[in-house]
C-alpha cells in the first residue's frame, strides 16, 4: 500500500520524525484558511499524488501569501499530474498538502527499504537530494551510501556513525539525524513497510533534521495485522480497475502489455510476468487471485481485462492447491466470457487440483482457447497469439 505523503508524514511523526507543519485541503479555501493558521514567510503547496517526480510536472509551487497559496491550489486541483512513474496516463489531482516551506540549502537523501534480493532491511544515504535524485543515482549508483540492518531493524547492532560520516553532515546534525534513523527503523519494524524514503532531508539551522518530503510503502500482505490503517486504505485514490479488483478477492496493478495475465498466487503471478517479459512479450497487467476469491469474483477480474482494448490475447496460469482449484478458475472465465462483447484468445494452463475437470469445463462451454501443458510453451503461445492479433 503506498501511502501519500501527508500519510507518511503523519505516521512518522508518531515515532517522532520532525516534519513541517502543515494541514490538507480539498479547496482553494481550505488551502489559504490552512496557510493563515501557519502564519510562515512562504508555503509549499504540494499535490497528493500517488507517484514521484510530481515536483518537474508541477505539482509542487512556493507561495509567498495566504492568497498565493489559495490560487496555485486552484490551479492544482482537478488537473492531471504526468510523471515518469506515472506514465502518459497520469493521475489526478483531488487533495493538496499546505505546509511551511523549508530552507532546502543544506539537505540529504535517506531512504530505508528491504532489499528484495535479499530479503533484508538496508539503509541508503546520499549526499544528493531533491528531484533530481532518482535521475542522478541511475546515472551514478556510486552517489548511494548503503548500510545493512539486521532483520530485526536493530539499529544499535550496527556502526550508524561511519554511515553518517559519509553522508558529510554539519558538525552539529549527526546526532538529529541518528536520531530520525532509529526512529525510521521503529516505524518500518511496527508498520510492516516495506520502504521509507525521506527526499528531502533538510538539516535545518545545521543541527535539526526535517523530513521536508515522504514516501512509505506498507506491505499490502501485513495490513490484516494494521487495522489501524484501515482509513489510509479508504482514503487513498486507486485506479478503477484496481479497487473494482480488490473489492473482489483480487490483488491487480495494471501495465501497458498486450498479454492479460489470470493467475492465482502472487508469487506465481510475478514468476509469470517475469517469464513473458524474458521471453519479449509484454503482460496487461499483474494478478493474484486470494484463496478467498469464488468464480463471480475471478469472473470481476477476467473482465477487467476483456475491457481493456490493448488485450490481445489471456493467459491462464492456474496452479490448484489448498482453497482455489483450477476449476474455480475456469468457471470464473466462462462467467466473464458468456457476457463479453470481445473474446479474444485463451491459452490455458492448469496443474494442481482439478486440472483436468478445470480443461472440460473451457472445453464444454466453448471458450475460444488452447491448452498448453508447461508454463513456457503457454507464455510463448500467448506472445504468438498476442502478435498475429496485432
Amino acid at each position: 500500500m503506498f501511502l501519500a505523503e501527508y500519510q507518511a508524514k503523519e505516521l512518522l511523526a508518531q515515532y517522532g520524525v520532525s516534519t513541517p507543519s502543515g494541514g490538507l485541503a480539498r479547496t482553494g479555501s481550505e488551502a489559504e484558511a490552512q496557510a493563515r493558521e501557519l502564519k510562515c514567510e512562504k508555503y509549499a503547496v504540494k499535490a497528493q499524488i500517488r507517484a514521484g517526480g510530481r515536483g518537474e510536472a508541477g505539482g509542487v509551487k512556493i507561495a509567498a501569501s495566504p492568497r498565493a497559496v489559495r490560487n496555485d491550489t486552484e490551479a492544482m486541483l482537478g488537473t492531471v499530474l504526468a510523471t515518469e512513474q506515472t506514465g502518459p496516463k497520469g493521475e489526478r489531482v483531488e487533495l493538496v498538502y499546505i505546509e511551511a516551506a523549508v530552507d532546502l540549502s543544506v539537505s540529504r537523501y535517506l531512504a530505508l527499504l528491504v532489499d528484495e534480493r535479499s530479503a533484508q532491511p538496508v539503509l541508503l544515504g546520499s549526499v544528493e537530494s531533491g528531484v533530481e535524485f532518482e535521475r542522478k543515482a541511475y546515472a551514478d549508483p556510486n552517489i548511494l551510501e548503503t548500510l545493512p540492518l539486521p532483520s530485526d531493524f536493530d539499529t544499535s547492532k550496527v556502526d550508524l556513525s561511519d554511515f553518517l560520516a559519509r553522508l558529510d553532515l554539519p558538525a552539529g546534525a549527526a546526532g538529529s539525524v541518528a536520531t530520525l534513523i532509529k526512529a525510521m527503523a521503529r516505524a518500518a519494524r511496527e508498520t510492516d513497510a516495506m520502504l521509507i524514503e525521506i527526499n528531502p532531508l533538510a538539516i535545518v539551522g545545521g543541527v535539526e533534521a526535517v523530513a521536508v518530503d515522504a514516501k512509505m510503502v506498507i506491505d499490502g500482505n501485513a495490513l490484516y495485522r494494521h487495522p489501524e490503517f484501515e482509513s489510509f486504505a479508504r482514503e487513498i485514490s486507486v485506479d478503477e480497475a484496481e479497487k473494482v479488483a480488490r473489492e473482489n478477492e483480487i490483488n491487480f496493478v495494471q501495465l501497458d502489455g498486450d498479454i492479460g495475465v489470470v493467475v492465482n498466487g502472487a508469487g506465481l503471478g510475478l514468476a509469470t510476468n517475469d517469464m513473458i517479459i524474458d521471453a519479449g512479450g509484454a503482460p496487461a497487467n499483474f494478478m493474484d487471485i486470494r484463496t478467498t476469491a469464488r468464480s463471480f469474483h475471478i469472473a470481476k477480474g477476467v473482465q477487467l481485462l476483456l475491457d481493456d482494448p490493448k488485450v490481445r490475447v489471456i493467459l491462464v496460469n492456474a496452479h490448484g492447491g489448498g482453497m482455489t482449484v483450477c476449476d474455480t478458475i475456469a468457471e470464473g472465465v466462462s462467467f466473464a466470457y458468456s457476457r463479453a462483447n470481445r473474446k479474444p484468445p485463451i491459452v490455458f494452463r492448469a496443474a494442481g487440483q482439478n486440472a483436468a475437470w478445470a480443461r472440460t469445463i473451457m472445453k464444454e462451454r466453448r471458450l475460444p482457447f488452447e491448452t498448453c501443458d508447461d508454463m513456457s510453451s503457454a507464455i510463448n503461445r500467448a506472445i504468438e497469439l498476442a502478435r498475429e492479433q496485432g
